[in-house]
């Protein structure tokens, strides 16, 4: 169980983020593309994202072991033609997008984190790389070398076709929820890395950079001081606590 980090809700905003991220690599969006229903299931995808990390950065160690496991088993049954969801190459990519996405969200929406913060997160993190099938030495030693991964995969990734047309699946949705899904588009496109960001066709400028800064402003001056339950995460992220 990983209480490094504080467990504010507004990290779900980061979804977005974390999946693009993963499909900018050509297996992991062929993976999803053949092995998923995303365009009927463009939630339960994001969901899928978002509830390992919840899990593990703030469940109980049975949630997060159940967690793992669940992803594991699902992994055994995703391969195809020149991709495997085991392979450690692959694994380590989506692990690192959750890992880095988890932080920037906190130092942007909540308060930063002392270096040595982020890195007992990053330590608590790696444990459960292990569990995911990756070895200690397959995983960046510390949270600059992660970071510096990130960085180098972010700006080396090219995104296919099969990817954007996954983003675009994400962020369509009918007229009630046209306005929740536009502000989740504009959102992810201002925390991507500028070099994926510009090739998923995602619009960005100074104005919207502007605006995303004062959003960034005002929830850390706000969510630090609001009563532990509304920082709690939002229950349809959580798995059920055993009993």
């Amino acid at each position: 169980m990983v209480r490094r980090i504080h467990g504010e809700g507004i990290l779900l905003l980061g979804g977005g983020r974390a999946l693009l991220m993963q499909i900018a690599h050509p297996d992991v969006a062929r993976g999803v593309a053949e092995r998923s229903r995303f365009r009927e299931e463009r939630f339960g995808r994001l969901l899928r994202t978002l509830r390992p990390m919840f899990a593990i950065t703030f469940g109980t160690r049975d949630q997060a072991l159940a967690a793992v496991s669940s992803i594991n088993r699902i992994h055994d049954d995703v391969a195809g033609p020149g991709y495997r969801a085991s392979d450690p190459t692959l694994l380590l990519w989506v692990l690192a997008t959750l890992i880095d996405t988890g932080i920037v969200m906190h130092e942007r929406f909540v308060r930063h984190l002392a270096r040595d913060e982020s890195q007992a997160y990053y330590e608590d993190m790696r444990r459960f790389g292990v569990l995911f099938g990756l070895s200690p030495e397959q995983m960046p030693a510390t949270i600059g070398d992660l970071q510096a991964y990130v960085e180098e995969m972010s700006t080396s990734l090219r995104v296919t076709d099969e990817a954007r047309e996954i983003a675009s699946a994400l962020f369509q949705g009918g007229l009630l929820l046209t306005p929740a899904l536009a502000s989740m588009r504009l959102l992810t496109a201002g925390l991507l890395h500028p070099a994926l960001r510009d090739q998923f066709g995602l619009r960005w400028g100074p104005r919207r950079e502007r605006a995303l800064h004062s959003i960034e402003t005002a929830s850390r001056a706000v969510v630090p001081r609001l009563p532990r339950q509304l920082r709690a995460p939002p229950w349809f992220v959580m798995p059920p606590r055993s009993s």
